[in-house]
């Protein structure tokens, strides 16, 4: 068997793996040492590879953006942030039919713009608005399916954490990132929203009404989201103006974020352990799936299959819309079955080669930022589709008396959301790369 046979076996065995609920790290680093093998033929290189690649990997910079960004979604969550958040949005927007619904929406916008974890939007966006919207009569099927599309959005709106990888990946400027996922993600929050004003009007029964909030009230409310607007200021506006690198950023945010939580009252001594023990976990999780991912993608060079994979197509003279639209599609079937950081992790290293190498009319450096922005957003809604996806489990998990099939249904409207956007993005990619443009 040659090289780019194993290469090409492995990902079915891979995926194997999987199935049988082997975590995604360990099985792509068991995958990665034995395709070394049966192509070196022994475990003395692949043992000195590891040994660099382990250092090279976890020493790595870049990397320490992670843990900053999900410590400053656990000192937001104490802080009480997605309350005034949720309380702001409410007050505007809930007397309007299917209001308080496109308030949790906006909610987890804002929210998502300082936590950078769609999984931690969720589920924290989840605590605050499900009472709220049981209580003005909403149904649990809209209820559950707007939050968990909502959620998605915490990895969309900057910072995000999948982003970092997607730019550590292909060598992309992840500031240039941030500004270009920035319009895509307003346009999904609106998007979702008028999801939920059709969905409203096609069901009438399935939204309560709230009073009118007096102005008084209203501005009253905004004026309890001012920490938001100034750590996402210092945060991603730092960035966007070139006052600090996005590591520093993501340090200043983390800072910022605990001084609000601890003048708030939420950050204790004891809750302080938790944020921290919280974060490593995920930390470690995550720099687990990165080491895995790694070691996969050096035998993945070694059997020569992106490489190779690239030159078929290109040698095919395939449209570059249709291979593009296929790897869109593959994500989307990807999404039932994987979380969108092993879907980013495993896909990326031989999709972006073959992709890179195609002409869609854009200079190597938008491209890299135009794709980066697609791949996000179909891998959002990988976390929204049955029968895998992370945020519907999350959410009705909180939601005792809604069925999983009602979630499922509820969630269908703004999953057709997700796909009226990709095509416009994907027609039009001066919508993600005018900003970058402009500042750059």
């Amino acid at each position: 068997m040659t090289s780019l046979e194993i290469g090409l076996w492995s990902f079915p065995f891979l995926l194997l793996l999987i199935f049988i609920r082997i975590p995604i790290g360990l099985a792509m680093l068991i995958v990665g040492v034995l395709g070394n093998y049966f192509v070196r033929g022994s475990f003395t290189p692949i043992l000195a590879q590891m040994k660099d690649l382990s250092f090279s990997t976890f020493s790595a910079y870049s990397l320490s953006i992670i843990p900053l960004f999900l410590l400053m979604g656990q000192f937001a969550a104490l802080g009480g942030m997605s309350q005034s958040l949720f309380k702001a949005a409410a007050t505007w927007l809930g007397h309007r039919r299917g209001g308080v619904a496109m308030a949790a929406v906006g909610a987890c916008a804002g929210f998502g713009a300082i936590c950078g974890s769609s999984l931690a939007t969720a589920a924290t966006m989840g605590q605050v608005a499900l009472p709220e919207l049981k209580r003005y009569g909403y149904s649990g099927a809209l209820s559950t399916g707007a939050l968990a599309a909502g959620g998605t959005l915490g990895i969309l709106i900057p910072p995000s954490v999948i982003l970092v990888i997607y730019a550590i990946l292909t060598e992309q400027n992840i500031a240039k990132l941030f500004v270009a996922a920035f319009v895509p993600g307003i346009l999904a929050a609106i998007g979702y929203m008028i999801a939920i004003s059709i969905y409203v009007r096609l069901k009438p029964d399935s939204a309560g009404s709230r009073a009118r909030a007096p102005y008084r009230e209203r501005f009253a409310a905004l004026m309890g989201v001012w920490p938001v607007l100034i750590v996402f200021f210092l945060v991603v506006g730092g960035i966007y103006f070139g006052w600090f690198t996005p590591t520093e950023a993501a340090g200043i945010g983390a800072v910022g974020t605990g001084v609000i939580a601890l003048l708030n009252g939420g950050l204790t001594r004891k809750t302080f352990i938790e944020a921290i023990l919280v974060t490593a976990s995920a930390t470690a999780m995550i720099f687990l799936i990165v080491f895995g991912a790694n070691v996969y993608n050096a035998f993945l060079a070694l059997s020569q299959l992106p490489q190779e994979a690239a030159a078929f197509v290109t040698a095919q003279g395939f449209n570059p819309w249709l291979v593009l639209a296929i790897i869109l599609l593959l994500y989307m079937v990807f999404g039932c079955v994987m979380d969108s950081l092993s879907m980013i992790l495993l896909t990326i290293p031989i999709f972006f080669p073959i992709v890179s190498v195609l002409d869609f009319g854009l200079p190597p450096g938008e491209f890299g930022l135009w794709f980066g922005i697609l791949v996000l957003i179909v891998v959002e809604v990988g976390l929204i589709t049955p029968p895998v996806g992370m945020n519907l489990f999350i959410i009705n998990s909180m939601a005792k008396d809604t069925s999983m099939l009602d979630t499922y249904k509820g969630v269908l409207p703004f999953v057709i959301s997700d796909v009226i956007r990709v095509i416009i993005l994907t027609a039009f990619p001066v919508i993600s790369l005018f900003v970058v443009r402009w500042l750059y």
